[in-house]
């Protein structure tokens, strides 16, 4: 009964939720399929998705089983992807060379973060816009993020301040200055209850203080300069980096 679903030569859009062995293959007979959702499935590999040549959006959530993104190389339309819970994929070079990605996010969740071995495949996204991560874990020591300052057509980041070292938001701030959600400070107040407020360190385990404690003050007056050392420092690391480039 399943299988009337992959009939209709037309169909534009899918979402497929815990899709069986058979209805992933299958997928590939939808030729003119251009928004693909696959949520809960444990495919060992993705190649069923490689024949999709007009797919523009594609969301991947809680897919584990696989963990070779090459397949998504074979989409030349791709515009979109949403990558959430991959459980076996730390490494993400598959993504290098997708011309056309305009928005990548790429999500854990709060019990489970998502691995980075590194972002080299950022150099190889040349038209991304928008770049969108959300508990993640980086796995690579400063400066992990210097291929980021490689998106020259970047509009877009959206990282909170707490999930890479502090060194590491620091070089995005002087790299991606003009980015939209690239500045983050070396503070901010945030409330969480009525009366309750805190400034928030930027940096994973930065620490923060409560305002209007007697210290809070002198705490983010030592941080901020803690943070513009760290700055100065990224300022020296691009220049090097560009240096070693020419």
């Amino acid at each position: 009964m399943w299988r009337n679903v992959f009939t209709f030569p037309n169909l534009e859009e899918l979402t497929l939720h815990s899709p069986s062995h058979e209805q992933l293959q299958a997928i590939a007979e939808l030729a003119v399929l251009r928004r693909l959702r696959i949520t809960h499935a444990r495919p060992k590999e993705i190649t069923f998705i490689s024949p999709l040549s007009q797919i523009e959006e594609l969301v991947l959530e809680y897919v584990s089983g696989f963990s070779d993104l090459s397949p998504l190389r074979s989409l030349p339309r791709l515009k979109s992807l949403h990558i959430e819970n991959l459980r076996k994929v730390t490494d993400f070079r598959g993504l290098s060379g997708l011309a056309c990605l305009r928005y990548l996010q790429i999500d854990g969740t709060l019990d489970w973060k998502q691995p980075i071995a590194d972002f080299e495949f950022l150099r190889g996204l040349p038209n991304l816009e928008v770049l969108s991560f959300g508990q993640i874990i980086n796995k690579t020591p400063y400066p992990a993020l210097l291929p980021a300052l490689a998106l020259k057509k970047l509009k877009r980041l959206k990282l909170t301040w707490n999930m890479l070292a502090a060194e590491e938001y620091a070089l995005l701030e002087v790299g991606l200055h003009d980015v939209e959600g690239a500045n983050w400070g070396p503070y901010t107040r945030f409330e969480y209850s009525p009366g309750e407020e805190w400034f928030e360190f930027t940096g994973k385990g930065a620490g923060r203080a409560k305002c209007g404690h007697a210290n809070a003050e002198h705490k983010c007056a030592e941080y901020t300069v803690k943070y513009e050392k760290m700055k100065a420092e990224a300022e020296r690391t691009i220049s090097n980096s560009q240096l070693a480039n020419q």
